[in-house]
């Protein structure tokens, strides 16, 4: 079990979730600690710059995406780090608010 375990499980649900996630790499959109929602979202939804929660080499991370290729997405961090490419499998959800700020309004 790791830190969105159960956000994962929300989403798949096709529910709502909200994580607080622990770290630096994603400051400046993310802060150590905020409280973010997340809504389940399709493929086709996404953009570059979307905040997602993602896995990437069985490591499960809150981070953007840097771009996009038919219908593989490149995940890195706020800092400039790339984690790689993912199928649309691998994201489980969006972030639509981070700590009040709303990012997105969109309706899956």
């Amino acid at each position: 079990m790791n830190w969105a375990t159960f956000a994962i499980e929300k989403l798949r649900k096709g529910q709502q979730a909200q994580v607080k996630p622990r770290g630096h790499s994603m400051t400046g959109k993310v802060n150590d600690g905020d409280l973010v929602t997340l809504q389940p979202c399709s493929p086709e939804q996404l953009q570059v710059g979307d905040i997602v929660l993602v896995q990437v080499k069985g490591n499960v991370y809150l981070h953007l995406i840097k771009a996009i290729d038919q219908k593989r997405f490149l995940i890195g961090n706020n800092r400039g780090g790339i984690n790689g490419w993912v199928g649309p499998h691998a994201i489980y959800g969006q972030a639509i608010q981070v700590e009040g700020r709303v990012l997105k309004h969109r309706i899956v």
